[in-house]
């Protein structure tokens, strides 16, 4: 009796510590704000559904080149798109999903005198035309105005004044809405840093701004390799309260190439590397390709929803059989040499082809120390590739084919270019033919980009190995 009055109490324990343990961020969701063309009235509705159905339960309509939300924000949008948004809102609700709407005012808003006032008004008309729809949330932001030098010339305690201004009369005309978000201009930790100290654009906001205002920040760069508690607590400690995370995964606006195209690489893999620490908000901002964004969103459901107890390798394989089903062993393939996005100043996701690379590397240390070469593992991995391309271009269904196609044939490319450069080891000999083939790789990585540092590098290395 007793062993069992103890197991039973060790059981109410146990469940008690794990609800505690994997408590949600309390709002969690997607921001719509990448540059590029926006998603469509379907592909919003879409994601609502997605939402539901995997417990986000937030949506901030920001995106960059909707022309009334930055360029043109003081005209009124048409009737057109108002009946649009209404729809959208209607649908968010059915969802259990928050929709906050954002205006990005800051590339030429006055904040005194007489175009102060006007430009206040017409902010305040913006935001009645949606509230009237039902929308209950709203956000202003700040962000990207940064000449082509990198300084921006913005007046932090303005800005927050103008944002205090807004609370005062907006919200308190109308008393049921919820918090108002923003971002600052300085919107990553280092660039809020003077040394050790707050830069003084960051201090005057920071010390101005209303305390229930929610900022969002991106983490210690714009697009960075992570979060840690530490440094999500020396960021929250830099604003004397708790930041909600805009979070740049799976976006790949930024991934633009030498002819100006966006997007040529997919951001394929899962969120990771985040805070297990209290958060209050986290938005993750996705790809113009909505159906190849939710592998990624779905981890980041999960992250959210348990950020504790988060596995991010388990979450995504589990959403690449949720959203793929017996297609997944093959655009595990893929998507495992499509995550990794870095340029010069961003760097996130998990290593494209980690096992592509373990495999060429240990082949070259016994070339070059003249061991007994083993082949084995880079023939499995490069068959598979071949197949898996092979697969995706003849069986994917078309809403994820049109997003994905120019990546998929270049995987393709690469792929054999790989197993022409394996024999080529294999043989003693390089394969004249090598050349050519990565010359047709280059031509068409304008438009598709994916394992620069795995499997594309392999024939790079072949090609420069002395035989």
């Amino acid at each position: 009796m007793i062993l069992k009055i103890l197991l039973t109490v060790l059981a109410i324990n146990f469940l008690f510590t794990s609800a505690t343990f994997a408590a949600p961020i309390p709002l969690r969701g997607i921001v719509e704000g990448f540059y590029g063309k926006p998603w469509t009235f379907e592909d919003r509705a879409d994601i609502m559904k997605f939402c539901r159905v995997h417990n986000l339960n937030a949506y901030i309509y920001a995106p960059k080149n909707d022309p009334y939300h930055r360029d043109k924000w003081r005209v009124p949008y048409p009737s057109s798109e108002l009946n649009e948004l209404k729809k959208l809102v209607d649908i968010a609700k059915e969802n259990g999903v928050r929709f906050t709407f954002a205006i990005s005012p800051g590339l030429d808003l006055n904040y005194e005198g007489k175009e102060g006032d006007r430009d206040f008004k017409l902010l305040i008309q913006k935001m009645d035309s949606v509230y009237n729809l039902g929308v209950r949330s709203f956000a202003i932001f700040f962000d990207d105005l940064k000449d082509n030098k990198g300084r921006h010339h913005e007046d932090g305690a303005k800005q927050a004044q103008f944002l205090n201004k807004l609370q005062s009369e907006f919200y308190n005309r109308h008393k049921d809405i919820t918090a108002l978000i923003t971002v600052p201009t300085e919107y990553f930790y280092q660039d809020m840093l003077n040394g050790k100290k707050a830069t003084n654009y960051t201090e005057d906001f920071e010390s101005t701004l209303d305390s229930t205002t929610i900022v969002l920040y991106t983490g210690d760069g714009v697009v960075c390799d992570g979060i840690t508690d530490e440094q999500f607590s020396a960021a929250s400690k830099l604003y004397e309260r708790d930041l909600g995370i805009w979070w740049n995964y799976p976006v790949n606006d930024y991934t633009v190439t030498a002819n100006g195209k966006r997007n040529a690489k997919l951001a394929l893999g899962p969120i990771e590397k985040l805070p297990r620490a209290k958060v209050q908000a986290i938005y993750f901002n996705p790809m113009g390709q909505v159906q190849l964004s939710k592998i990624a969103l779905a981890t980041g459901a999960d992250y959210a929803n348990s950020p504790e107890i988060y596995d991010a390798q388990k979450s995504w394989d589990k959403a690449l059989k949720e959203q793929f089903g017996e297609l997944a062993p093959a655009m595990k393939i893929f998507a495992s040499h499509s995550q990794h996005m870095e340029n010069n100043w961003a760097k996130v996701g998990p290593a494209d082809g980690q096992n592509f690379t373990v495999a060429a590397n240990l082949l070259f240390r016994q070339l070059r120390k003249k061991h007994t070469p083993d082949f084995t593992s880079l023939e499995k991995q490069i068959a598979e590739m071949q197949s898996a391309a092979d697969t995706l271009l003849t069986r994917l269904p078309q809403k994820y084919l049109k997003e994905c196609k120019p990546q998929l044939e270049q995987f393709k490319r690469i792929a054999h270019a790989d197993k022409i450069a394996l024999d080529s080891l294999k043989a003693g000999k390089l394969d004249p033919s090598l050349k050519n083939l990565r010359a047709e790789i280059s031509k068409y990585e304008p438009d598709a980009i994916l394992s620069e540092l795995a499997a594309l590098k392999f024939i790079d290395d072949v090609l420069k190995f002395k035989f």
